[in-house]
């Protein structure tokens, strides 16, 4: 079996990194891959993961079996669309099913048409900045505006006050985030414990993964601006089995209403939570497996995940139950001295192999590569993913720590507080 994965950031070496561990013993071929996927896997360099057109030829010119598309921009491009057009079997959704994490506007629609909780919301286009201006002067505060397309993670403000609201609604009709920016959803602040919980679906049947929490400010006790994600945990002990229930039904709710409208969703579909007090309600959707949530998921699954895969591509998941170690995760993120802003690439790296010799750690790369000379540098703004596997989340944050330490890189930084929430220790 030949299996072509899309991406080159940590949750797609985590990825590889399972899909390496499989029965069926794949080869594996990563576009573009980091300075970590090798050997598991042969980097692809130079194909343009986001033209559908492209990446279906080179599909079908290597024989590829299955195609995983691990980033969101190519699937609201439409590339499993045209891999699925080539009779290669894609796991991801269609153009039409990815909008749902391609436009926030679209989400919303689903869930308005399927009484599915979230925070109560508006539309504006860009021609509509008076009307947008007089809908946050008759809002309470906080107040969350959001650019209605792609933005990278980079399009979400939550202002305390009116001028800061206005000023972000400016911001993105001013070009900011280009197309993305075009149309603003503001939204009511949603109080409360963020948690995710991904599925794997085929359209009809959903099976859930365990729940995670991410931390997305760069700063010890969630201060600074926002990233992409510094680290996660799994599973999530503030989480009991009835409002984890009540997740999972919002999902299969999610999926069998996009179905009764036509467009059946096939791959992983992450739900962003809020816990409110009136019980959990969807704070976003996202069309693919999260970052850094892959990273803690995929090393506490037991189930092969060729196997899953291939389920959801050819409409048999009701035939697979997933199962799960009962050991807990830690990830810990590994980032260039500067990120989220500006950060320099090309410093070296070293202490990798004894970080992965501490007890049920695996370094996963996000932001590497090799030089000319094949010294492993960084290469992005969150580096490393340090994870750790361990009979409680105690032991595994104590391991990713442990772990992370041994690890050098010029400017590094990172948060000192995962999991510290879920074990009683910290505000």
């Amino acid at each position: 079996m030949r299996i072509l994965v899309l991406g080159g950031g940590g949750r797609e070496h985590a990825i590889v990194w399972a899909l390496a561990r499989s029965r069926h013993a794949p080869e594996i071929l990563v576009a573009p891959g980091n300075g970590g996927t090798e050997p598991s896997a042969t980097n692809v360099p130079g194909l343009d993961i986001d033209d559908p057109v492209a990446v279906a030829a080179f599909a079908a010119g290597c024989d590829a079996d299955l195609v995983v598309v691990g980033p969101e921009a190519p699937l609201v491009a439409g590339v499993a669309d045209a891999v699925r057009a080539r009779d290669i079997r894609v796991f991801g959704p269609s153009r039409l099913a990815a909008q749902l994490e391609g436009s926030k506007e679209f989400a919303k629609g689903v869930m308005r048409r399927h009484d599915i909780p979230t925070a109560a919301s508006h539309a504006f286009e860009s021609d509509e900045v008076d009307r947008a201006i007089a809908y946050i002067k008759r809002s309470p505060f906080p107040i969350v505006v959001k650019a209605d397309g792609l933005a990278a993670g980079k399009g979400v403000t939550v202002a305390e006050t009116r001028a800061e609201a206005i000023d972000a609604v400016r911001e993105s009709f001013g070009g900011r985030f280009g197309d993305a920016g075009c149309r603003v959803v503001i939204e009511e602040f949603l109080s409360g414990p963020e948690c995710s919980l991904l599925a794997f679906t085929d359209g009809e049947t959903v099976e859930t993964m365990a729940p995670a929490q991410d931390h997305k400010r760069a700063l010890d006790g969630d201060q600074g601006p926002n990233t992409g994600g510094m680290g996660v945990y799994s599973p999530v002990p503030s989480v009991d089995e009835k409002t984890e229930a009540v997740m999972a039904d919002l999902l299969v709710r999610t999926v069998k209403g996009l179905a009764s409208e036509g467009v059946r969703y096939r791959g992983v579909l992450y739900g962003g939570f809020v816990l409110t007090e009136g019980g959990p309600k969807v704070l976003e959707y996202n069309a693919r497996f999260g970052d850094p949530e892959t990273q803690v998921l995929l090393p506490r699954l037991s189930s092969d995940l060729v196997d899953v895969m291939l389920a959801v591509t050819d409409g048999t998941l009701d035939h697979v139950k997933l199962r799960w170690k009962k050991a807990a995760a830690v990830s810990v993120v590994l980032a260039s001295g500067g990120y989220p802003g500006d950060y320099e690439k090309g410093k070296p790296i070293s202490g990798i192999g004894e970080a992965e010799r501490v007890p049920g750690v695996m370094v996963f790369h996000a932001g590497t590569a090799r030089s000319k000379g094949g010294e492993l540098v960084t290469a992005g703004g969150r580096v490393l993913d340090v994870t750790a596997l361990a009979p409680t989340l105690a032991q595994a944050r104590d391991r990713a720590y442990e772990a992370a330490a041994k690890i050098s890189l010029d400017g590094m930084q990172f948060r000192s507080d995962i999991a510290v929430r879920a074990l009683g220790t910290g505000a």
